[in-house]
């Protein structure tokens, strides 16, 4: 398309439309696949003081198992990311649902934390929980044009379903059984339940071209002149490389901030009196809100794109984290739980959906992949520093000021890419 036009926001469905019958069961395919891969992310957060118990060890010791699993988890996202570019999304979820069995298994029977910590961080993270993240999120972009946002935010939401559906089960076998024998049932109900849907992952998508961005019809029409004002050899300006930096910046500071909530609740519950089984709770109320968060986020991704999609989730996040401060009541702490989840659930997906906007589709698997690594490794970051600024000062105050100020980072540099994305725009219209 010629550099002074833009495409129309009225205009309608793109005749190519990949949006089959066929790829909607594919994506609740993949739905399910991350809402059972993704239990090696918090089944570790209900565990922490049982772990930490029978380890013997200090608080920032046991959430280290938690943020070597959420580093492996980043790592295996780019290389499970190139696997399925290069051999299909069929070949990294086979793969991701071995090493669940076998991570959760050698879990099990760990004798000391750094065993424990080795087989949740490398073969449950890693190559488990990873294998069932980006490739999923990847793929399901090849097969939705028109509604790629509300795809991959139900896509994504398999993340947060995971976290609102596993702990209170986790908690209840972890109680009655033990956590040794949870993780063993664990790895035993992965395996049957993942395999048989690698079956509907045989068919590949179609070829694409570099931009289906034009196809978002429900879109308003500055989302699109910015999209069209750009082009995957300098996307918003800037070098793909650049870009894919200051991405991944702004990827760790919003999911530092994130962490502390989500790692550390069900622990600061324990230490404020109100018994383990609360924070439980508020950890799944708060992420079952998240999936709430993911769809409506989705819905307005779809029409104002994914840089102020994100720019709103990174507000309304920093709102909550402020809430949480000197909040120490039961009430008080399930409904900033709640109101957390509904608040920051549509970020992670929001940089999805902006690397498939910007950045050629043939690469999209290594890309979104190093851009989620880049939020799961704030997501480690975070939970390891709040538990290490518990162990100095004795409360979670300092660490939710740490999480404010990750979130400000965040929110500096959503906004001069939206300012860069304006610019943009006023430079392809400007006459010769």
């Amino acid at each position: 398309m010629p550099r002074n036009q833009t495409p129309s926001a009225s205009s309608g469905p793109h005749p190519s439309s990949r949006e089959t019958p066929y790829a909607w069961m594919r994506l609740f395919a993949s739905l399910t696949l991350m809402t059972l891969g993704g239990s090696g992310m918090y089944a570790i957060t209900v565990m922490l003081p049982a772990v930490q118990a029978d380890f013997g060890v200090s608080r920032s010791m046991a959430s280290l198992p938690y943020t070597v699993t959420m580093v492996g988890f980043g790592l295996g996202g780019i290389l499970m990311g190139r696997l399925s570019d290069r051999h299909g999304v069929i070949t990294t979820i086979v793969t991701g649902t071995l090493a669940l069995a076998i991570g959760y298994a050698f879990a099990s029977g760990a004798s000391d934390i750094w065993t424990f910590t080795l087989a949740h961080g490398l073969i449950v993270g890693m190559l488990g929980t990873a294998a069932t993240f980006a490739p999923l999120v990847a793929d399901t972009g090849l097969w939705f044009d028109r509604r790629r946002g509300i795809a991959l935010a139900i896509c994504m939401s398999g993340n947060y379903l995971a976290g609102a559906l596993w702990p209170p089960v986790v908690q209840y076998f972890m109680q009655s059984e033990g956590w040794r024998a949870t993780y063993m049932g664990m790895g035993v109900f992965c395996l049957v339940a993942m395999l048989p849907l690698a079956l509907f992952y045989r068919r590949r998508p179609l070829n694409l071209s570099v931009s289906a961005t034009v196809s978002h019809h429900a879109a308003d029409a500055r989302h699109l002149r910015e999209i069209a004002a750009s082009n995957p050899e300098r996307p918003l300006g800037m070098s793909p490389a650049s870009l894919q930096w200051l991405l991944s910046i702004a990827g760790v500071s919003c999911c530092v901030a994130m962490a502390m909530p989500q790692v550390h609740i069900v622990a600061l519950c324990g230490d404020l009196g109100y018994g383990l089984a609360r924070g439980a709770e508020m950890l799944s109320l708060m992420l079952g809100l998240g999936i709430v968060s993911r769809l409506v986020s989705g819905w307005i991704s779809d029409h104002i794109g994914g840089l102020r999609t994100l720019w709103l989730g990174s507000v309304l996040q920093g709102v909550a984290l402020l809430l949480f401060l000197n909040s120490s009541g039961l009430t008080s702490l399930y409904v900033i739980s709640g109101l957390f989840g509904l608040f920051q659930g549509g970020i992670v997906p929001s940089y999805a959906l902006i690397v498939r906007e910007y950045f050629s589709p043939a690469q999209a698997g290594a890309r979104v992949g190093t851009v989620l690594m880049a939020t799961l490794l704030g997501m480690a970051l975070g939970g390891w520093v709040a538990g290490a600024l518990y162990d100095m000062t004795g409360s979670y105050d300092a660490a939710f000021v740490n999480g404010i100020a990750w979130n400000a980072l965040n929110l500096l540099i959503v906004t001069l890419l939206l300012l860069k994305a304006r610019q943009g725009v006023t430079a392809a219209v400007r006459p010769a």
